[in-house]
């Protein structure tokens, strides 16, 4: 089984988290990078085994308007820098994967000001799209061009142009042997040319066993980009906005449906509840108690989970039509021990769960019950099933599950008895299993087949 089918994402954005300054003078390197050494030992513990980080390389601003994609950007220091922190998370058995920014560069890029000085001159004029020199920007440079999402800092590439392939895979070629990473985010991989995606999944494939290509795509038929010839994995907005609307709504149907429609690729969807472009979690809930709830559907449904820095302490944020900056705070290591919290330990328990079965990773999904407010169900193992009951009520409810494997009981991963600390152990009578859950709860079950 490759590494990634059992990982827990944990997901920084460095230049937020190490408070670099919001632009990028060019100056010398500051090594702030290295004051999130610390937080290795975090991830590990709060049981995340991969981590990805990014954008991490030379940009003027926020990180997305790439300068230059071999050298780490000089507000989080230096390459040399990046290499060991790549190697202090591989030391505690943490993946690494960086952001990759290749649908468009920055204005500083090397290609871009070259078209700048020699306009139809430069040998880079095909690099980018729909270069118009009878155009104009605010800019005043006397032509125009493609950019991404309306704003002329980010300049759109010509994925289809071979030299602007080749570059692309020398970079990552780059990144491999310099930073030895084990996969790569493609930033806006719902607008990159599918050819190209095909032709970086054959050259990493030879790069390193197991390199990992996970998209950035918000909606759309999924299993267009996820499949053998293109990426591996991409991120389940779809899933992301279920679950906040279904807990807020009351309404377990909508994060039901999701599931069920998404299943023939939803083991391998990158899953998560909030990131460095959407609210928080924290925020976006009505009932703050539902947090728990919420992290064991993260935990147990199927997919590859994802936690965003801070979530594990429901830190909040939300944008603003003009700023990113709550979403993306500041946070000291020497922190971290007054953090922590009962939302912590549970993601912790959450965590270890994940990592120690193998249901969990691979296993294929079963609806068992399902009402507005309560909603149980299985993932299959050889022989045996995780049960996650789920109750999102703020009142207590009895919970009458089907059990559709031969056994007598099941044992309560999650919740311990209260009178000897041990995991509670319920019966499962004619094919049936009665569990009370508390208010805003839930439990993860384990249960082996008889032979």
């Amino acid at each position: 089984m490759s590494w990634y089918n059992e990982a827990i994402f944990y997901h920084i954005y460095p230049l937020g988290l190490t408070g670099a300054p919001k632009h990028n003078d060019y100056s010398a390197p500051v090594s702030r990078l290295n004051t999130l050494l610390p937080w290795i030992d975090h991830i590990r513990e709060i049981g995340c085994t991969a981590l990805y980080i990014g954008p991490l390389f030379e940009s003027v601003g926020h990180g997305y308007e790439t300068t230059d994609y071999k050298k780490l950007d000089s507000r989080l220091g230096t390459n040399e820098d990046l290499k060991n922190f790549v190697a202090a998370c591989h030391e505690k058995e943490i993946k690494v994967i960086f952001d990759g920014v290749f649908n468009h560069t920055g204005r500083d890029f090397f290609a871009f000001k070259d078209i700048q000085q020699n306009r139809e001159h430069s040998r880079y004029l095909n690099w980018y799209c729909n270069v118009n020199f009878g155009g104009n920007t605010e800019y005043n440079d006397g032509f125009s061009y493609e950019n991404w999402g309306g704003y002329n800092l980010l300049v759109k590439l010509n994925q289809r142009n071979p030299e602007v392939q080749n570059y692309i895979c020398d970079v990552i070629r780059f990144w491999v042997d310099e930073f030895d990473i084990d996969g790569i985010r493609l930033d806006c991989a719902n607008i990159l040319d599918f050819n190209f995606m095909k032709e970086m999944r054959a050259k990493t494939a030879s790069m390193k066993p197991d390199f990992w290509l996970m998209g950035e795509v918000i909606h759309g038929d999924y299993s267009r980009w996820v499949n053998p010839e293109m990426l591996h994995s991409v991120t389940n907005y779809e899933l992301h906005k279920s679950i906040y609307s279904g807990f807020n709504d009351h309404n377990f149907f909508e994060i039901a449906h999701n599931v069920r429609r998404l299943e023939a690729i939803g083991r391998q969807l990158y899953t998560f509840l909030d990131n460095h472009d959407e609210d928080r979690i924290a925020s976006k809930l009505k009932v703050k108690e539902h947090l728990y709830p919420v992290y064991t559907c993260l935990m147990t449904l199927p997919g590859i989970p994802s936690i965003y820095y801070g979530g594990e302490w429901g830190t909040e944020g939300k944008r603003t039509s003009t700023c990113d900056d709550d979403l993306r705070p500041c946070i000291p290591a020497e922190k971290i021990p007054e953090l922590n919290c009962e939302l912590t330990d549970f993601i912790s328990r959450l965590g270890k769960i994940h990592e120690e079965n193998e249901e969990l990773h691979t296993g294929k999904y079963q609806e068992l019950l399902l009402t507005n407010r309560q909603y149980a169900y299985a993932r299959w193992g050889n022989n045996s099933l995780i049960i996650t009951a789920l109750n999102n009520d703020d009142n207590e409810a009895t919970l009458n599950i089907p059990v559709p494997i031969q056994a007598q009981t099941a044992v309560d991963l999650l919740n311990s008895d209260n009178e000897t600390g041990e995991n509670k152990v319920l019966p499962v009578q004619n094919g049936r299993l009665e569990i009370k859950l508390k208010g805003n709860w839930g439990a993860v079950l384990k249960i082996k087949g008889e032979n």
